[in-house]
This record gives C-alpha cells, structure tokens and sequence, in this order.
C-alpha cells in the first residue's frame, strides 16, 4: 500500500505536542494523543458549541453547549433530549457531559476517563459510552449513566477509536473504528459484558451508527482503504447485510434513528448534507445551517434529530483530529 512518502515525497512528522508553528495545511502525528492532526485554513473553522434541530425537513439553530468540543459523543431519544458527553479542546480531552432539554444545555456528572473519539449508545438518562482515545491511546473502557453520574461498565474486547455505536445502555452494539488499522469487528453488551459478534463488509473507521439495539444496527459512511465510502450495512444480531448507498461519501458524519428510518449529516467531505435512510434506499433532506463541514454528534430520530459540537466552517484558524 503506498504511503505518504512514496505518493509526495513527505513523511508525516511524529511530534509528542502540537507544534506552536506550523505552516497552513501541514499534518502531523501528535503521538501522545494518538492522532493524525491537521491545521486549517485561516479564519476557516473552529471548535463548536452549537446545536441545530431537524424537524423531517429542515434544520433550525438551538441552545449552545457551555463547552465547545470536537470528536465528541451523542445519544438521546429525541431533539429535546440529548446527551453530549466527551471529546477534545484546544486544551485536551474532556470529562463534562451536558444534557439538552430542546432549548438549552444543562451541566451533568463527569466522566470517569476523558477521551474523546468515542462512541455512544442509549438515552439521556440511560446513557452508555464506550471506546475512544484517552491519555494512554485506544481505549476499550466503558461507562454507564444514569441521568447524573457514570459508572464503570465492562471493558470491551477490543481497544479502538472512531468506532460507532447503536441500541441502549443494556442492549448496545460497538462496530468499526480504528485499532492500530481499519477494523471490521462488532461487540455486543448486556449491561455488563461485550461478545464479539460478525464483522462488517468493510472495514472503516470514522463511520456513523443508528438502531435500536444490538440487533436492529446500521452503519453507514466512514474511511476504509478505498478512501471515502457510501456504503451501508445493517446488522441483525449475528450478521451483516449491504443496503443502499449514501448518496454522499464522507466520514466523520453522524447518524440517529433505527435501521429503517435513519438520519445521517455533516461529515467531511459531505457536509451540510442531509440524508434519510427508509430500510433500502437514501433520500436528500434539508441541508444544515451555514456550511458547517466537519464533524459533529447526533441523537434523536430521522424526524427528531440533534446536531451539535465538532469543527466546523464559521471561524478561526484551529487545529481539528483528522
């Protein structure tokens, strides 16, 4: 597989901090974070705070979250009930969590590991998180909340980041991500343990999720060898099956609904785009609000969904994981 030497020239600099200058577009490998990063263009994007609602049809602006954070994690049963917990500052990884109402943010318990890349599954009062990047690399902890406080779950199989998520606190299901590589591989939880279950098609990371529970799950989106992809996959429990094709590649998107009625929007590549998934086929939908073109987190339903955070296209010069 070619690299990045062979293709321009250029190795990717490992560095243990963020460099204080740096050229415009250069990227680098911030080996105490575990991540590739890259410095965007002047007055281009910055870190978010803010919220927007859909309605089926178009999106409209909501309440700002206290903290403004990238790579976070979202879930929640609707637009006037969602969870943010997690992600990544100019200052580093954060704990804080934040629970919307449908019209502002309110402070709830910290989590136990700051880390962000991380994934989500469940309600805003029945929440779980799993997977992400903390200050020792790939995580595999896992934490339950129940409207206030976190609580340790069990670890899972696999350390990994960039990895989606689908169903509830007790009937949840954690696939793709990165592991030192693309990943494939699926884990179930119970409330208490992970188990392996089927791989996807195609490895990827940067994906976004939807469903239920643990078998009624789609994934959809994300980076795999080939570069961007469109495809998606629903799983049943056990298994797999390809659907029909975003009409947009993209990673770093993200995703709310059921396997039948799924939502996906923003994401690199594909942002302010919005698609609506009916079991089959992919349908456009109202475009977000400005060009808001990185990534962000998500709850809700495909008529009832939460955009909120990530790096988007409003602002300064900022550094974003790639």
């Amino acid at each position: 597989m070619s690299d990045l030497k062979n293709i321009r020239g250029k190795s990717i600099q490992s560095l243990a901090s963020d460099p204080a200058n740096i050229p415009l577009g250069e990227i680098w490998y911030n080996s105490e974070e575990y991540s590739f990063k890259r410095k965007f263009v002047t007055n281009t994007y910055q870190i978010l705070s803010c919220s927007q609602s859909y309605n089926g049809t178009s999106w409209t602006a909501g309440g700002n979250m206290a903290t403004a954070r990238d790579v976070l994690a979202g879930t929640g049963a609707s637009n006037t009930a969602a969870l943010a917990f997690g992600g990544s500052t100019p200052n580093g990884r954060v704990t804080c969590t934040e629970s919307y109402n449908g019209s502002s943010w309110t402070a709830g318990g910290a989590l136990g590991t700051g880390r962000h890349s991380l994934a989500g599954a469940g309600t805003n009062t029945a929440a779980l998180a799993f997977g992400g990047l903390d200050s020792n690399g790939p995580s595999s902890c896992t934490e339950s909340y129940n409207g206030s406080a976190w609580t340790a779950g069990g670890a899972m199989g696999t350390t990994k980041y960039s990895l989606a998520g689908a169903g509830t606190n007790t009937s949840a299901l954690a696939f793709a991500g990165n592991s030192y590589g693309y990943s494939a591989c699926t884990e179930s939880y119970n409330g208490t343990s992970w188990t392996a279950g089927g791989a996807m098609g195609t490895a990827r990371y940067a994906l976004a999720g939807a469903g239920a529970s643990n078998t009624a799950a789609l994934g959809f989106g994300g980076y795999g060898d080939s570069g961007y992809v469109t495809c998606t996959e629903s799983y049943n429990g056990s298994t797999w099956t390809a659907g029909g094709a975003l009409g947009e590649a993209g990673y770093r998107l993200a995703g709310d609904g059921t396997n039948t009625a799924a939502l996906a929007f923003g994401g690199f590549a594909r942002a302010p785009a919005t698609e609506s998934y009916n079991g089959s086929t992919w349908s456009a939908g109202g475009n977000m609000i400005g060009n808001l073109t990185a990534r962000h987190a998500g709850a809700g339903t495909n008529t009832a969904a939460l955009s909120f955070g990530g790096c988007g296209c409003i602002g300064t010069t900022v550094i974003c994981v790639l």
